[in-house]
């Protein structure tokens, strides 16, 4: 059984059917890459799984187990992380008081005016700054810090829950290409560590090819093609539907 699989997903908005009977499979262990054109249905899709939008149709497991009609809180506590394309941090408070927050969350644990927040859970919020390499910025105010480390601070906050799932929308949108590529060579050394599964949305070939096990590409809401990063470079419908070829022979390039 794979760890997520998403099931005749189905999702209409008026006479627009945004993602119409989508089935794929994540296993654990596995990076892979959702993509396609601009209104091809990523987004709704991508939501779809995470439990921003309700499907009209069709079904979510998280090893066997229905996701669907259950709010993002409740995906967090069962192991689904995310990120999200802008970055949603606190900028009022430090790094690693936004790490303390997500783990309060995690315990189950609200404020109390008996116990100052700044002192539960230290520790383990330092050892989640440490993994994504912010060890030595974790008393700094993320209004302080720059765009690629408020990246990596989301990623920490998106581990709070010791994931089996990780969502991560365009990951590296906003940052420089070298910090694009150290984040997700972060991701896979976190994949190889703990065995979550990893889908992400990204606009970027390069990253992309360079960082997905396995891809799955919509058009027009549906799965036209999935596979490896060769098979479908190859494809002839990805290059003349995703890239808009005139010739579908041509190669797909990453640049």
């Amino acid at each position: 059984m794979s760890l997520l699989e998403a099931r005749n997903l189905e999702k209409r908005y008026g006479g627009v059917h945004a993602v119409a009977d989508v089935t794929f499979s994540v296993d654990a262990g596995e990076r892979v890459a959702l993509i396609g054109p601009n209104g091809a249905g990523k987004s709704t899709c991508f939501n779809l799984i995470g439990g921003q939008v309700r499907p009209d149709g069709g079904d979510v497991r998280l090893a066997g187990e229905s996701l669907r009609g259950l709010p993002p809180r409740e995906l967090f506590r069962k192991g689904v992380g995310r990120t999200f394309q802008i970055t949603a941090t606190f900028a009022s408070m430090s790094v690693i008081e936004n790490v303390q927050t997500a783990l309060l969350s995690h315990h189950r644990q609200g404020l109390t005016p008996w116990t100052r927040a700044t002192r539960q859970y230290r520790d383990e919020a330092a050892e989640l700054l440490n993994q994504v390499g912010l060890a030595d910025q974790a008393e700094r105010s993320c209004a302080q810090i720059a765009y690629g480390d408020l990246k990596r601070l989301e990623l920490a906050v998106a581990l709070a829950n010791r994931p089996r799932l990780l969502l991560m929308d365009e990951p590296t949108a906003g940052m420089a290409p070298r910090e694009r590529h150290a984040l997700m060579e972060l991701v896979t050394g976190l994949v190889a560590s703990s065995r979550m599964a990893v889908l992400f949305t990204e606009h970027d070939m390069d990253i992309v090819f360079g960082h997905a096990d396995r891809l799955l590409v919509l058009d027009r809401g549906r799965l036209v093609a999935q596979g490896d990063p060769a098979s479908v470079r190859q494809d002839p419908q990805v290059q003349a539907i995703y890239l808009g070829y005139d010739d579908p022979t041509a190669e797909l390039s990453t640049a």
